[in-house]
């Protein structure tokens, strides 16, 4: 029997299949843990054979400013992943009262541990001086609309991770000089390998944060591919189409099953279910992966099935659960 400390390693991130796999067997997982879209840009030339040149990372930086919308004024920093920039930003902006809004993603109070948890419906209280929350929100998919970002920005600093918000321009497009956001490449591209993702804030703080990270922040494979796919709109929308179709599906298994969606955002679902754990255990039983969360203990965030045979897959084993 599968204890309730057994479940800890799949409370920090998703993606665990190996880990899955040694708890509990089975081949042929389908890991819906992750948020990640289902279908990954094609990648062609790679470049593993050189060095990123520093006009290529730019050309990097400056794609993706055009395809989150970014002003002018603002500076857009390639870095890998969005996890390590927290770290770095927590070191040039730590705050002297920083929050943090729970739940949400374990990498934001990791990189800034002093920081108060608060509630979402505490925004804004406490006299905070930074705040850093994820909009889509993890895992509820709530979102911070322009109006409530400026409220919070005449309070102090905001740092907005939007690593859910692809394709849409989200709060990259606001010009403020209190406003950081975190954009990620890895889940709307299908390729989280790659370790790609950016800083958009004002230009001090962008300096600032190069001069961490060195000449070369971001591999060259890492270049190659993001800039072809940020240029690439016939592709992005092409795949927009394909993650609504895939969440058009989930919510129909869902809801044939009976189970009642709290929260959702384009690559995931929150789902309520008493008893959470023992619904993932079932699924996990049978090589399907979703996520458990430690702080919401009868809830799961489920990701979108890659095709038809991983929805009959899920569809089967949730219309079993309920029996």
């Amino acid at each position: 029997m599968i204890g309730a400390g057994d479940l800890a390693p799949f409370y920090v991130h998703g993606g665990r299949v190996a880990e899955a796999r040694a708890v509990f067997g089975g081949e042929d997982w389908i890991d819906l843990s992750t948020g990640i879209a289902p279908r990954a840009y094609p990648m062609g030339e790679t470049g593993l054979a050189r060095l990123p040149e520093s006009g290529a990372v730019a050309a990097l930086e400056a794609a993706a400013a055009r395809a989150f919308g970014v002003p002018g004024a603002r500076a857009v920093v390639a870095v890998p992943g969005t996890d390590l920039a927290m770290r770095l930003l927590a070191l040039l902006m730590p705050g002297e009262r920083p929050a943090v809004v729970v739940p949400g993603y374990g990498g934001h109070r990791a990189a800034w541990p002093a920081a108060v948890p608060i509630a979402w419906e505490a925004l804004g209280q406490g006299g905070h001086d930074l705040t850093i929350l994820a909009s889509p929100a993890n895992p509820d998919g709530r979102r911070l609309d322009p109006v409530s970002a400026r409220d919070l920005l005449a309070r102090g600093m905001l740092v907005v991770d939007e690593a859910y918000a692809d394709p849409a321009p989200g709060l990259a497009a606001m010009d403020d000089a209190g406003l950081v956001v975190l954009r990620s490449f890895g889940k709307f591209y299908g390729l989280p390998g790659v370790r790609l993702g950016f800083v958009i804030a004002a230009p001090a703080l962008a300096d600032a944060l190069r001069a961490l990270l060195g000449d070369w922040p971001v591999s060259g494979p890492a270049v190659t591919i993001g800039t072809q796919a940020y240029g690439d709109t016939a592709w992005q929308v092409e795949q927009v189409r394909r993650i609504g179709d895939a969440a058009v599906a989930l919510d129909a298994v869902l809801d044939a099953a009976g189970f009642a969606v709290s929260g959702r955002a384009g690559l995931f679902r929150l789902v309520a279910v008493p008893g959470a754990g023992r619904l993932f255990r079932h699924l996990a039983e049978r090589a399907i992966l979703v996520r458990p969360l430690a702080d919401q203990p009868d809830r799961l965030r489920i990701g979108l099935p890659g095709d038809a045979a991983a929805v009959r897959r899920l569809a089967d084993a949730l219309q079993e659960f309920k029996r």
